[in-house]
């Protein structure tokens, strides 16, 4: 039996420690980086790194106003993303949901917007910071390994997820 999304009750399950930790970590990040920006504008060039390829190389300059994109971003995002997360009755699983798993699972899809959404607004946080130390002369490019670290931490967390609900059906 394949429940609708519109069926599908409105359970109460309180945020942990865990995910409020998390929460506020990429909040202070945010705010942080922000302070940052503003401490530094004064002496960033009117043209910045505004792109960088898969090698972490600056592949196309743009205004120091692209910048302030990053922030802005990954704060609508952790907003969204928020408010998704609140709304587990609305995601997709992949298994079907019955009275005996349908609390953990809901846990378990909230869980990892949480993450996902505080992973997503530390690398927008990472970014903006490195990309402001290439403009300042600070460092030569994004790095090499960022990338592929971005993907995996991206990707882990939506695999160790999947399987968790798959073990729990």
């Amino acid at each position: 039996m394949i429940v609708k999304t519109n069926d599908r009750p409105k359970l109460d399950i309180p945020k942990g420690m865990f995910e409020r930790l998390i929460d506020g970590a990429a909040i202070g990040a945010l705010v942080w980086i922000v302070f940052y920006l503003v401490s530094v504008w004064g002496i960033l060039p009117e043209q910045i790194p505004a792109h960088f390829n898969g090698a972490g190389e600056v592949d196309r300059w743009g205004s120091r106003w692209e910048l302030v994109m990053l922030p802005v971003i990954a704060a609508l995002l952790w907003v969204g993303m928020t408010f998704l997360e609140e709304h587990p009755e609305w995601h997709n699983y992949m298994t079907e949901l019955n009275e005996r798993n349908i609390e953990f699972q809901y846990w378990n899809s909230r869980m990892l917007l949480n993450v996902l959404k505080n992973l997503i607004v530390h690398a927008f946080v990472y970014l903006s910071y490195r990309t402001t130390q290439v403009a300042l002369g600070e460092a030569d490019y994004l790095g090499v390994m960022f990338l592929p670290i971005f993907l995996v931490l991206i990707f882990a967390p939506m695999i160790i997820f999947m399987i968790r609900s798959l073990r729990h059906r």
